[in-house]
Parts: C-alpha cells; sequence; structure tokens
C-alpha cells in the first residue's frame, strides 16, 4: 500500500507549517569550518545518511552506529535497509544504504568531523569520487539550519536526486508532523509540499522493489526482500497443552518428521515455540522451556531440508532467546514485545537478530479478562500500545529494519475485535505511518490460524476443524497487506498465499481505470 496516498491532510498543512518555518529556522549560516559562532542550542536533532558497498556491509552498518554512540550522537529512530545499484560510477559492487535520526550537542563541523574520523577508522580512504567504500556517513539535515561553508552544506546538496538517499529519508518522518524542526526540514525540500511531494516527484513508493532499489530486511547472512511473496511460516508446538496440536510433537523424532511434512509441503519459515500461549497458559521455567526447545531446534538446523529455511523460535523470555540464537536460530518471535522479560529488548539488540514485536495486554492468563478487552477503536489502540513498545526497542538498539510486526490475533481480542483487524490492516499501517514510515513499511505477520473466533464464527468447536476458515482468513490478511502467515496447515495455506500474490501481481501490472463520466453534451 502507498502510504502517501493517505496524506492528503497533512501536505495540505505543510504550506502553513513551512511559511512558518522558513521565517523561524534558523538564517542561512556561510562560514569556514573554523567559525566560532556557530548558532546552534544544547541538543540538535540531525539526520545522517549511511552507505557501504565495500566487506560485510551490515556489520559495518552496525561498527559505524556503534562509534556514532560513543561519539556523542544519540540515534533515536531508524529508516528501513535498502540495497540499491551503484550511481555514478556503476561498476561497483551494489550498497546498503540506511539513515537515522539522532540527537546531539556537537556542532555542525564537529559533528562533520565526529562521522569522518569514524570513516577513517573503519577504514576508508581517499580514493575515486562515488567509489566503493566500507562507510559513508553524510549529515542531510541539522537541526532547522542551513549550513554552506568550505567542507559542509547542508541539507545535503544532492539529496533531491537520489532515490537511495529519499526513500530512508521518508521512512524516518511519519504522515503527520512531530515537530517544528521536522516542519523546517520540509521547509528546506525543492517543492512546495515538502519531502513528500520531493519523494513522490522522484518515483516514490513504486520504485522500492525494482531493480537498483530494495527493501530488505536483514536474516542470517542473506537479505529478504518480503515484496516479492508472501511467506508461510508453519507452526511447531513443542509443549503439552497448546490448544490445537498440544502434545502431539513432544519427541525430536515426531517434531523432526513434522518439520519435515511442512517444509516439504512449501514452508519458507519453522516456528518453534516450547511454551505455551494458549488462554489461561501456565508459565513454565527458563530451564523447563530450553529442555524442551534446544534439543529440537539443534535437530532442525541440522536437516538437509532446513537449508535456505528460516527458524525463528516463539519465546519471551530473554534467556531462551539467547541461546536459542546462539544455536542458530535467525529470528525472535516474541508474543509480549518485550513486556513479559524487561531484559528482552536489551538482549535482541544485542544479538541483532529479527524481532517480531506482537500486540498483547497482560499475559497468557490474564489477555482475554474483561479489562484486556475493552477497546474503543481496536485498531487504532493496538497501534498506539504496539508501537510504543517498538519505538522502546529502537531506543534499545532494535533499528527498524529489523522489526516484524504482529498485530495479535486471538490475544486480548474478541471475535469481532480479531474480524476488525483482519480486516483493517490498511488501516494499521496507515495508522503506524502516522507516527514512523519506517515502522510502516516493515512486514507484518498474521496468524489466525485454527484459533476460537474463526471456530465461533464457522460453529467449528474443534481446532482441527477450522482450516478452511484458517485458509479463508489468510486470504484476506494476504490481499489486506500481511507479508508472513503463521499456520498449522501448510499445504492449504501455501496454495491460498500463492493464488493471493498472483492476483496482487496481475493488480499491479494493470493500469488504473479512468473513472471519468461521458455526458453528452445534448440528448434526444
Amino acid at each position: 500500500m502507498n502510504i502517501v496516498k493517505l496524506l492528503v491532510p497533512t501536505v495540505k498543512r505543510l504550506n502553513d507549517v513551512t511559511k512558518y518555518c522558513r521565517a523561524s529556522c534558523s538564517s542561512f549560516i556561510h562560514s569556514s569550518p573554523n567559525f566560532s559562532a556557530q548558532v546552534h542550542s544544547p541538543d540538535q536533532e540531525v539526520v545522517i545518511a549511511l552507505g557501504s558497498n565495500v566487506g560485510d556491509r551490515l556489520h559495518n552498518f552496525n561498527e559505524a552506529l556503534q562509534l556514532m554512540r560513543k561519539s556523542g550522537i544519540h540515534i533515536t529512530r531508524h529508516a528501513c535497509l535498502y540495497e540499491t545499484a551503484p550511481a555514478y560510477v556503476t561498476d561497483q559492487p551494489n550498497f546498503l544504504n540506511s539513515a537515522v535520526r539522532a540527537v546531539t550537542q556537537l556542532g555542525p563541523h564537529e559533528l562533520l568531523g565526529a562521522l569522518k574520523k569514524i570513516e577513517k577508522d573503519m577504514g576508508r580512504t581517499d580514493g575515486i569520487r562515488y567509489g566503493p567504500r566500507p562507510i559513508d556517513l553524510d549529515i542531510l539535515f541539522y537541526g532547522k539550519q542551513r549550513i554552506s561553508s568550505e567542507i559542509l552544506m547542508v541539507p545535503h546538496e544532492r539529496i533531491w536526486e537520489r532515490p537511495f538517499v529519499m526513500a530512508p529519508l521518508m521512512d524516518l518522518l511519519g504522515s503527520s508532523i512531530d515537530s517544528d524542526t521536522v516542519s523546517c526540514w520540509h521547509s528546506f525540500s525543492n517543492h512546495s509540499d515538502g519531502l513528500f511531494d520531493s519523494w513522490e516527484k522522484l518515483g516514490g513508493e513504486p520504485l522500492i522493489g525494482k531493480e537498483g532499489l530494495k527493501r530488505v530486511l536483514p536474516i542470517g547472512n542473506g537479505f529478504w526482500d518480503w515484496s516479492t511473496k508472501t511467506s508461510v511460516m508453519g507452526i511447531l508446538n513443542l509443549t503439552p497443552d497448546s490448544f490445537s496440536d498440544g502434545g502431539k510433537f513432544q519427541s525430536v523424532e515426531a517434531a523432526i518428521s513434522q518439520v519435515r511434512s511442512m517444509i516439504s509441503e512449501g514452508a519458507d519459515m519453522i516456528d518453534i515455540g516450547a511454551q505455551s500461549t494458549r488462554p489461561m497458559a501456565s508459565r513454565i521455567s527458563v530451564q523447563q522451556e530450553l529442555d524442551r526447545l534446544i534439543p529440537v531446534l539443534e535437530a532442525v538446523l541440522g536437516l538437509p531440508e532446513a537449508e535456505g529455511k528460516i527458524v525463528s523460535v516463539d519465546t519471551f523470555y530473554s534467556e531462551v532467546a539467547e541461546e536459542a540464537v546462539s544455536k542458530g536460530a535467525h529470528i525472535v518471535n516474541d508474543v509480549s514485545a518485550g513486556q513479559l522479560d524487561s531484559n528482552m529488548l536489551k538482549v535482541v539488540a544485542d544479538l541483532k537478530v529479527p524481532y517480531i514485536a506482537m500486540h498483547m495486554r497482560g499475559d497468557p492468563s490474564t489477555m482475554q479478562n474483561s479489562e484486556n478487552l475493552q477497546y474503543d477503536n481496536v485498531c487504532k489502540q493496538v497501534v498506539s500500545e504496539l508501537y510504543s513498545k517498538v519505538r522502546e526497542a529502537e531506543i534499545l538498539g532494535i533499528p527498524a529494519w529489523r522489526m516484524i510486526i504482529d498485530p495479535g490475533l486471538g490475544f486480548s481480542k474478541n471475535r469481532e475485535h480479531n474480524l476488525e483487524i483482519l480486516m483493517g490492516l490498511p488501516n494499521i499501517q496507515a495508522e503506524i505511518g502516522r507516527k514512523s514510515l519506517a515502522l510502516s513499511h516493515a512486514p507484518i505477520l498474521i496468524g489466525p490460524s485454527r484459533k476460537k473466533f474463526l471456530g465461533e464464527v464457522c460453529n467449528r468447536t474443534a481446532a482441527t476443524e477450522r482450516d478452511a476458515a484458517t485458509v479463508a482468513s489468510v486470504t484476506a490478511a494476504v490481499l489486506g497487506g500481511a507479508n508472513i502467515v503463521r499456520v498449522h496447515n501448510v499445504r492449504d495455506n501455501v496454495d491460498a498465499v500463492k493464488l493471493c500474490d498472483a492476483m496482487l501481481r496481475q493488480r499491479r501490472s494493470i493500469p488504473p481505470m479512468d473513472v471519468s463520466v461521458y455526458v453528452p453534451s445534448s440528448f434526444g
């Protein structure tokens, strides 16, 4: 979905805001690098672009971010991650590009000096302009100031012609303008309607996914472009008391047989859980969960059939997440988005793996009580509550480019709430986009499989009788924007997803219809 299409009220408001900002933003500063009277407040919000195409590009990003923090650059928001074709000098490897928003007390030339030192410390040398480099750090915006000196131009002079810069820059905004500083950044645009219009004029969201500009999420040793197809995540429950298949896969042999079956039926991912999160489930200890999980996880990762498949671990314990990732798990899937273990977000940040953050109120034993089922607008409130946890995760070091969002079907929701979410995924994306366009682009996971609300709608009391309803709900979710579907019955849902993806590709290939109405000039 193109979030920018929903920005008309915001863009109209920009005209008034940018008039104010052009008057209130700092004057154009023309200075030498040693100019001692630089006007800046103690804390300045800045935007810094990152690029790398030499060595381990993602490692370079992680190292640069760490060095930036040590240099007094406090990162607050991350853009998505983009794999891009080289510009200007084309005979070189593809780049990774992104950007961050940060707060610093460094003056503009002090900031430039700190970034140049990081580049040098990471091995960048003088070479071909626009040529290969392990890290490239550019100041795009510095507070409300325009700056021109012999060595620094802010806003960066070539922002407006570079999709690989504009795409991550847009990610750092919300469709709602959140500060006077952001309003000033819009006023710096070379278009009257601000940065949104600049991005649209350059090509906008339709550029993403085409050759030369792909939005990607790092998993394992590779990068996942989730725009190419919907991924099917097969569920492997190792618990004795899960609502659908509890007790069936407690032995390593039974679990491995099920994984082989799901892979043969087309599963892209396997989600392994050793702690039941059904309503009213009792919590087991970290050690009990590890004892169930690790033998199966090690066996799954050793399967030849699992080569190239993504394995996630479904846990809300940070110690389980850490041990599972050390054994080779690729993703941490946390039904609590960090609220059931205060160490989870910091641990995942250090693990540097993708993180599935799901919405839930309370815990499995309390999530369906009357208090936790009170909503005025379920889609808006799910976004608000989940966004607060995701922002906390980002501040603690989990960048937006590692986030996967799950609105939590069946967790703290009744039948009507679940149906509203299934039908409201575009609205959920748009509501996230009001706060963060980066997070509105994050992959969305939906897990309706065999859940109680499907049985209530279809009068199916046994969970195993709800596969047809699951296929229908998966179809609605994929057509509404879901990128990952988590299911028990892999075969039937793989078929449903293939059809949905084909329909979406067909829809994108058809030009918009001309809906103008012909009115004859005369009758009779």
